[in-house]
């Protein structure tokens, strides 16, 4: 029999639908059940494409003889963290606290009925290993210690929720000014962090850290720093070689377990790879490598194929499993290879992929990866480079082909506003810089369908699927989907993308910033009341949505002239500044935030036919220049906001402005890139 859970809308949560275990979705009736019956809560938080939340589930959630254990002593809630990231960010925090080690998925937290956590930890085994108790065990002894030492436990949970207010940044009222001085640790920080060998940050596991790259790219840009220049481009090229990316298919895993960035946890998620476009582009405008507009091409053409639903909006992830084993849909066996390849092909991939060294991967298979440039096959097999090429390609296609026909990971198809936001950013600013049209249409159908789906009545909705849209809306959402209009904005100019720009700004406003201390909270002013209110500055997998907010209202500013914007972009600043000054690195997208403040993007607006607006629209998208904004405006163009209102003239004019200040038209193209040259 199915549980509550196959009524709810994430595929994760339906997942559990058939388990013994009495699982309860979280809700006011659940939390009041617990009360009711004096039971202590079993909070399990994970997410589909999560690999040991599935191995938890096959062990323990699927076992009668566990869940009787389970039924008998809680009320057991499972969560999705990618519809509540309010209800993860606070017990995430909660397990740090009382353990002293970090979290993770599957998260596994004891609760009071009123929610306070007193135990917790993440993956436990059914039978004990890995120096972890077995789960059965463990369940009687928590139920215990939460029937005999209430006394104990109370005093406990009081600490740890003034534990959790500490955490909550505050105003720092002493007189100080903003300045660049966090902006520059940040980026000692990060160059101090450097793996020089294998590119990224720190040790293994690795992980993708954009906001950070985000930063460093920007920093090399105004300051002419080629080490940072160098981190940025080295690390992206490491990570595209390496098995993290999918060789064949496009796209990005969440992070590697080892250094070299072979073998990753492998499932894909939208966020991630959202993110990389956007920086990918960057990185080919300095660079030219083909290396990088090769995996915009393909990570692109993977969101279009796969992430993509026939309604518009963009899925939220693939599975690291297949067929119960993960990894299973993207390895190789190198006979497998060799029955598909002709002669040629199988000489260059054996190379190409490292398929003439040990596996890397369990069962004697080959997670994909780059071990050797091309130009050096070529060498050693006595053909050109483009002959290389065409075979290399020739080989990919009929590895790919073979692939399409494996049982494929399964997929969430859950639509997560906040998630569309990324992706809708890096969609529209790889279709500006390549100029590719059906990029755009993929990424303005998405917010088409944010725009129907999940704006209501002047609000924000969180999450869809199967026809229903609910939850509210998070930081995140607001911040994100803010973001993303902007880019649009800049890839073509629609005036109702502009307007529902102001309705997001201004919901930030009224909904989401604390009016006295400065900044974002996580979740709006009439969200359900939870045991902490979150207002998070640091980066995670994905940037702060502070950081977002204050970079997309500056922007807002720029592109309205609404000084109001400005303002709450700069209280945010102030409230978070004394925790950026004493962790910059792990602020980084408020760091950037600051930069765009201390220099406030400048606008270009160019007006002219399409036609003749097109060489300069080329140009301008082939250089990096992160601290300008561009919108071009054709004939037929109505309902502009003053700052954008300039006349229409046949051939192209430019008018180039700070703030509200404009310079004379600007006719000629070289005049407009010697006065941006001079500018930046």
């Amino acid at each position: 029999m199915s549980n509550r859970l196959s009524l709810e809308t994430s595929p994760y949560l339906q997942q559990h639908a058939e388990n013994p275990v009495d699982w309860h979705a979280w809700n006011p009736d659940t939390l009041l059940l617990a009360r009711e019956q004096d039971k202590p809560i079993l909070l399990s938080i994970g997410y589909s494409a999560c690999h040991w939340c599935h191995v938890m589930a096959r062990e323990s959630f699927e076992d009668a003889d566990v869940a009787a254990v389970m039924n008998e002593h809680f009320i057991n809630i499972k969560v999705d963290r990618e519809e509540r990231p309010d209800l993860d960010q606070i017990y995430q925090t909660a397990h740090h606290l009382l353990t002293q080690r970090n979290g993770g998925w599957p998260l596994t937290m004891f609760l009071s009925p009123d929610g306070t956590p007193f135990f917790g930890g993440t993956y436990f085994p059914k039978r004990a290993r890995y120096n972890l108790p077995a789960f059965p065990d463990l369940l009687e002894r928590v139920a215990q210690v939460y029937y005999n030492n209430r006394a104990e436990l109370t005093a406990q949970g009081e600490h740890l929720i003034a534990a959790l207010t500490e955490t909550i940044p505050r105003l720092d009222n002493s007189e100080f000014s903003l300045n660049g001085q966090p902006m520059n640790l940040a980026i000692q920080q990060h160059k101090e962090h450097f793996d020089s060998v294998n590119g990224g940050f720190g040790n293994a596991p690795k992980f993708l850290h954009p906001a950070e790259l985000d930063l460093m790219l920007r920093h090399a840009r105004s300051n002419n720093d080629d080490q940072s220049l160098n981190i940025v481009l080295y690390t992206l090229r490491q990570m595209a070689h390496g098995g993290l990316y999918d060789q064949l298919g496009g796209g990005f895993c969440r992070y590697s377990v080892d250094d070299r960035w072979d073998i990753p946890h492998f499932e894909k998620m939208l966020y991630d790879n959202g993110l990389l476009l956007g920086l990918y582009c960057d990185a080919w405008k300095f660079s030219g490598d083909p290396l990088f507009s090769n995996v915009v091409e393909q990570t692109a053409s993977w969101v279009m194929r796969e992430m993509q639903s026939p309604e518009g909006g963009y899925y939220s992830s693939l599975d690291a499993d297949s067929e119960h084993e993960e990894g299973k849909f993207y390895l190789w066996q190198r006979d497998e290879i060799r029955k598909l390849l002709d002669e040629d092909e199988f000489a260059l991939i054996e190379q190409y992929y490292a398929l003439d060294h040990p596996a890397n991967f369990e069962n004697q298979a080959w997670n994909l990866r780059i071990s050797t440039p091309l130009k050096d096959i070529a060498y050693r097999l006595g053909k050109d480079e483009e002959e290389t090429r065409r075979i290399l390609s020739s080989a990919q296609e009929k590895l790919f082909a073979a692939r399409e026909k494996r049982v494929r990971p399964g997929r969430d198809e859950k639509i997560l506003g906040a998630w569309n936001g990324l992706m809708i950013t890096g969609m529209a600013r790889a279709a500006t810089v390549f100029g590719r049209t059906d990029w755009l249409n993929s990424a303005q159908r998405a917010m088409n369908f944010v725009r129907s789906t999940l704006w209501k009545d002047g609000r924000l909705l969180a999450t869809y699927r199967d026809g229903k849209a609910h939850l509210n809306a998070y930081l995140d959402d607001q911040a994100y989907l803010l973001s993303a209009l902007l880019e649009l904005s800049q890839a073509e100019y629609r005036s109702a993308e502009l307007d529902f720009a102001e309705q997001l700004g201004d919901n930030l406003l009224s909904h989401f910033e604390d009016k006295q201390e400065g900044g974002f909270f996580f979740t709006s002013h009439e969200h359900e009341v939870l045991i902490q209110r979150n207002k998070i500055g640091h980066d995670n997998a994905t940037p702060s949505g502070n950081g977002i907010a204050a970079q997309a209202l500056l922007r807002l500013s720029t592109l309205t002239g609404k000084v109001k914007y400005t303002e709450a972009a700069v209280r945010c600043l102030k409230l978070f500044y004394p925790a950026i000054r004493q962790g910059a690195a792990y602020h980084s997208s408020l760091c950037t935030a600051l930069g765009e403040y201390l220099q406030p993007p400048a606008l270009l607006v160019l007006r002219g036919t399409a036609n003749s607006m097109r060489e300069w629209q080329d140009v301008l998208q082939s250089r990096y220049l992160p601290n300008l904004m561009t919108i071009s405006l054709p004939d037929g163009i109505t309902s502009l906001p003053e700052i954008l209102d300039k006349p229409f003239r046949e051939n192209t004019t430019a008018w180039l402005c700070h703030g509200t200040q404009c310079l004379p038209p600007i006719s000629k193209l070289d005049e407009l890139l010697a006065q941006l040259d001079s500018t930046e």
